[in-house]
């Protein structure tokens, strides 16, 4: 007498013929735990089955190995094995084609992703239109000349740029002051000593203080010529 489906023997016998190869009773413990069956059930029902010759089984050493009952199928003949053969091709290919047909699918979807709506398109063309106008307008300003800074950004400008210049200087007069003082009795190369120090000048640099404050003595001859 069969057992019942859903009984552990039940259970069990149907996994070991579904699965149809060798298994352990740890194999079918660890694939049953989803029916809430302990090892020690799954190795019963395992036995009981044996023993009652539902299922066949071998002992190696102290493990047995399950297997389901081999002459319960239908073992297909050469000419049956050849059809499946042709059949699992054709439904293989047609498989190959309905993937092909999927990325196809998926690639327009993307590519209508990627577009923007009418929408957008809208408010793109109303953005750019306003920045293409701002720009009309200051290309016209430039060209008939008008100052695009204003007299107070640019007194700012120049202050910043004064401040610094002088800031500059100080601290190049008081460097100076300072390596006078202690080169002043010193045995040593001034230049060796200097290297050692990893000390530059700004000439050293290619940059010169005196430059930087012609030029903007330059700058205020312009202002006053505009």
């Amino acid at each position: 007498m069969a057992p019942k489906s859903d009984s552990a023997e039940g259970i069990v016998l149907n996994f070991v013929n579904e699965q149809n190869r060798p298994l352990n009773s740890q194999n079918a413990a660890d694939s049953l735990q989803k029916f809430n069956l302990k090892k020690a059930a799954v190795q019963k029902a395992l036995d009981n089955l044996a023993d009652s010759g539902k299922i066949s089984f071998k002992e190696y050493g102290k493990q047995k190995i399950y297997v389901a009952r081999q002459d319960q199928f239908d073992i297909p003949n050469n000419e049956e094995l050849n059809q499946m053969k042709e059949e699992n091709t054709k439904l293989q290919e047609q498989l190959d084609e309905q993937k092909k047909a999927i990325a196809g699918v998926e690639g327009e979807i993307k590519a209508l992703q990627s577009n923007l709506t009418l929408e957008e398109v809208q408010a793109k063309q109303v953005k750019l239109g306003k920045e293409v106008k701002q720009m009309e307008e200051k290309l016209i300003k430039l060209r008939q000349g008008v100052t695009l800074v204003s007299p107070g950004e640019r007194q700012a400008v120049e202050k910043m740029y004064m401040d610094t210049v002088n800031q500059w200087r100080r601290r190049k007069r008081m460097f100076k002051d300072i390596w006078d003082a202690i080169t002043e009795n010193s045995p040593k190369n001034l230049n060796e000593f200097k290297e050692e120090l990893g000390i530059e000048y700004d000439e050293d640099v290619g940059v010169s203080l005196q430059s930087y404050g012609e030029l903007m003595q330059h700058g205020k001859k312009r202002a006053r010529a505009h």
